[in-house]
């Protein structure tokens, strides 16, 4: 079994369905999930735990994949959505058991207000910050650099809309091509029209989260070390540094 097939089989245990209809509807999110704990075992620190604020937890598929790639890192999990997180707390018991998983059911930019400055180690997220409109995407900005330490890492794998509009908008109709395949095919119609009028918010011109743009706004918010690791169509892993 390749480690890809041990990966598929062991979400599939834990997450089920969800883990599932992402991989076909998404593939690219499945990916990046992986890339971001990737990233947050990277930052490991020998005999030190890790702390890990993961925003936008949903129904647990990223905040699975850190648990599992960083064995010492402790993670809080917000998310103000409370079906999924409620999915995410019965999937996951078994870290919350053993002390390594918290949850907030807080919106993200409450929850990091409510932390000490210099407080964590890595502010994780997939799939989230392109949910938030532009103001209020730059105040979590600013205040996920308050609560990192020094040093500390912001890792997020996202929706980062490339600076080349028409390279994007056929990314884009790419990827609706496949969400009629795939939900077409299923006969989930309700589905499809839920991705829809998403992607409709997505692209909307005071929720777009144009790369350029995200970069400057990291920039005023502090950061430094800003990096693109991969992208991979309209989806790219970025990093940077306290």
């Amino acid at each position: 079994m390749t480690s890809t097939q041990q990966y598929d089989a062991m979400f599939s245990g834990i997450i089920g369905q969800d883990y599932q209809m992402l991989k076909l509807i998404c593939p690219y999110a499945i990916e990046m999930s992986r890339l971001v704990a990737e990233q947050v075992a990277g930052t490991q620190r020998p005999d030190t735990p890790l702390t890990v604020v993961e925003l936008g937890g949903g129904t647990g598929i990223t905040t699975l994949a850190i648990l599992i790639a960083a064995d010492n890192a402790n993670v809080l999990s917000v998310d103000n959505e409370p079906t999924m997180q409620n999915q995410a707390r019965q999937n996951l018991q078994e870290w919350s058991a053993q002390g390594r998983l918290r949850f907030s059911g807080a919106d993200a930019l409450t929850a990091l207000r409510n932390l000490a400055t210099a407080s964590i180690d890595v502010l994780a997220s997939a799939y989230t910050l392109h949910n938030f409109p532009a103001d209020y995407r730059i105040q979590v900005l600013q205040e996920a650099y308050r609560v990192l330490v020094p040093g500390g890492r912001f890792i997020n794998g996202d929706r980062y809309a490339l600076d080349d509009i028409v390279t994007h908008t056929r990314n884009t109709q790419h990827e609706v091509a496949g969400y009629f395949k795939v939900l077409t095919d299923m006969q989930r119609l309700d589905l499809l029209e839920h991705w829809i009028i998403h992607l409709f918010s997505d692209e909307s011109e005071n929720y777009i989260m144009r790369e350029a743009e995200a970069r400057r706004q990291m920039v005023a918010a502090g950061f430094q070390h800003i990096k693109i690791h991969q992208r991979l169509d309209v989806n790219a892993l970025l990093t940077a540094e306290k």
